[in-house]
Order: C-alpha cells, then structure tokens, then sequence
C-alpha cells in the first residue's frame, strides 16, 4: 500500500505530464473523464502492451526510470 508521501508524489508527477503535455482545459477534460464510471481502465489497458515483446518493454521501462527522478523519500516500487 502506498504512504500518502508516494501518493502525492505520483499524483503531482502524473499532472504535471498531463499539463506538459495536454494542456490545462485538456488535463481536467481527461481527470473528469477518467474519474467517471464509464471509463473502464482494466479494459482500456487490457491490450495496452499486446505490440511489444517482455524485452523491449522491460527497455522501456528502464528507460522511463532513468527518464523521471523519484523524489526523495519515495521508495520505488
């Protein structure tokens, strides 16, 4: 279970990369339809991967931990 420490720190990493990236006015469209009980994560990311082999996503992964810092005091999990 995540501390409320590694929660804060995942909930402002993942707004500021909506807002970097989507805008404001489109970061609260996507939080306001993700929260909604229409939207279905598990079956949105049911075939998210179905393209990649385990190697190049673990290529990915790794790529995307070196990419982002993980403040400190937050454990990686």
């Amino acid at each position: 279970m995540l501390t409320d420490v590694q929660t804060f720190a995942i909930m402002n990493a993942g707004v500021r990369i909506l807002r970097e990236n989507l805008g404001i006015v489109e970061s609260e469209i996507f939080i306001t339809n993700i929260g909604t009980n229409k939207f279905d994560y598990t079956k949105w990311r049911e075939n998210l991967w179905d393209d990649l082999t385990p190697t190049e996503l673990f290529k990915r992964a790794a790529a995307t931990e070196e990419r982002y810092v993980v403040p400190n005091g937050v454990e990686i999990i």
